[in-house]
């Protein structure tokens, strides 16, 4: 029998009913509808409830549109948040379930990798964890068919984010998404001062130039940035908003961005 992680977020971070998150998700891409760019290598895209970080997401994934037909796998990178652990986390299970469906993960891709030492088999850190499903439903509404390489990242290096993604980088049928928020409970103005800080690093490929108030999702973002400079890639700011500006009161929000990699 194979291996199915059920979702653990679906009901609270967004609809639990395959109709209703299928509309919201399609809602939140139509209206960031990206028109004519170069097909991303990489996306960075926030991991919130929906109703707080859906139209930020919203605009990284509209960069697929395009390319719906061409990617083939998605290597996601996202922060741990349950449990803290050394070096980058992979899964045992075959296929990561949301309303939407089912999504084989790509367990031969993965065998490339569980030979580095900062990578390892360990499958209750995507217990309640939410920093990867909450991107799956607006892949399963982008993307025509795709597996995943779902990794998890907690007490990690950006050098050592870089040499796994080195190994799964692939070509035009890979795309690299980093889920990742910004600053955390701040007030609106300190907010979108610190996350214009961290726009500016993504940008200019320095990862030197975030620190953790910076992002929660700082150490898989900087591992983009040093594979992104490596790859001579260029970074541009879709979006920057907080939940002040979408569903949230405005005295302590969490910043959001989205990012995509040329």
């Amino acid at each position: 029998m194979p291996g199915i992680r059920t979702p653990a977020v679906a009901g609270f971070f967004y609809p639990a009913d395959a109709e209703e998150v299928g509309v919201q998700v399609r809602r939140f891409i139509s209206d960031a509808r990206a028109g004519h760019t170069p097909p991303p290598k990489a996306l960075i895209a926030p991991h919130a409830g929906y109703i707080y970080s859906g139209p930020i997401a919203g605009s990284a994934y509209a960069q697929l549109e395009q390319v719906a037909d061409q990617i083939s796998r998605v290597v996601i990178l996202a922060p741990a948040h349950r449990i803290a652990f050394r070096g980058l986390a992979l899964s045992s299970a075959d296929y990561f379930r949301t309303p939407l469906g089912d999504i084989e993960v790509d367990q031969a891709a993965l065998q490339d990798i569980v030979e580095l030492p900062q990578v390892h088999l360990l499958d209750q850190a995507f217990d309640n964890e939410h920093s990867i499903e909450v991107h799956l439903p607006f892949l399963q509404e982008t993307l025509t068919s795709f597996r995943i390489l779902p990794l998890l990242v907690s007490d990690a290096k950006a050098e050592e984010v870089d040499e796994v993604l080195e190994h799964l980088w692939g070509g035009e049928e890979t795309l690299i998404l980093v889920s990742s928020d910004l600053s955390h409970y701040l007030d609106y103005e300190s907010a979108r001062s610190m996350d214009a800080e961290a726009s500016r690093a993504i940008e200019a490929l320095r990862p030197e130039g975030l620190n953790r108030n910076h992002a929660c999702g700082r150490t898989p973002v900087s591992g983009l940035l040093l594979a992104a400079r490596r790859h001579q890639l260029t970074a541009a700011t879709l979006d920057q908003r907080n939940s002040g500006d979408t569903a949230g009161p405005r005295n302590q929000v969490v910043g959001y961005g989205a990012y995509a990699f040329y």
